[in-house]
């Protein structure tokens, strides 16, 4: 598969998507995902089961210093290494479907996203690794394995798809009490 980039434009805002080269971004994104992690600690893998079911181990990768409650400020990466295969459209849908539990959506994002996400996110494997990272004031870049897949340029969207793990309304509570408890930046608890 190519590598490309989805950039969103006021199209998508009102329905239309838009795929083109990213022209103006915060910072040239890094070929691999060994780069983009260079400075970052990641955690334990930490497992998703569903119906008794595995279907990923997820890491969080850091810098010291990253607060929970304000995840969309910091640079960080998260890893989903697949247990079992799945289609990159299935992939998009239920992440689409995990944003609406955390954040509400209007049609046109939802359809924009759903696109923008089936456009990059491939068919897994088992074993294989995606990659997002997001970057504050940018939006989300993903990889498979250590290739580059591309950008989606909306910084909503990212904060949203993270949000799938790192918000207080995740479908997910453990394992974001996990993921977010091994790097030091736990929410305080009332």
């Amino acid at each position: 598969m190519k590598s490309f980039r989805v950039c969103f434009s006021l199209a998508v805002l009102i329905g239309i998507a838009v795929s083109m080269p990213l022209t103006v971004q915060a910072s040239a994104p890094e070929p691999t995902v060994s780069a983009a992690l260079r400075d970052k600690q990641g955690t334990d893998k930490v497992r998703l089961r569903v119906w008794g079911f595995e279907v990923y181990d997820a890491r969080l990768f850091t810098v010291n210093g990253f607060n929970a409650e304000r995840f969309g400020d910091h640079r960080f990466a998260l890893e989903l290494s697949y247990l079992r295969s799945f289609k990159g459209g299935d992939i998009a849908e239920r992440s689409i479907d995990e944003m609406r539990n955390v954040t509400e959506l209007t049609p046109a994002q939802a359809d924009g996203w759903l696109k923008a996400m089936s456009a990059i996110f491939p068919d897994v494997q088992r074993g294989d690794r995606i990659t997002g990272v997001h970057v504050p004031g940018s939006g989300a870049r993903f990889y498979l394995n250590d290739r580059l897949l591309g950008d989606i340029a909306d910084e909503a969207f990212s904060r949203s798809f993270f949000g799938i793990w790192l918000s207080p309304k995740t479908s997910q509570p453990r394992m974001r009490e996990t993921l977010i408890g091994q790097t030091g930046g736990a929410p305080r608890t009332p």
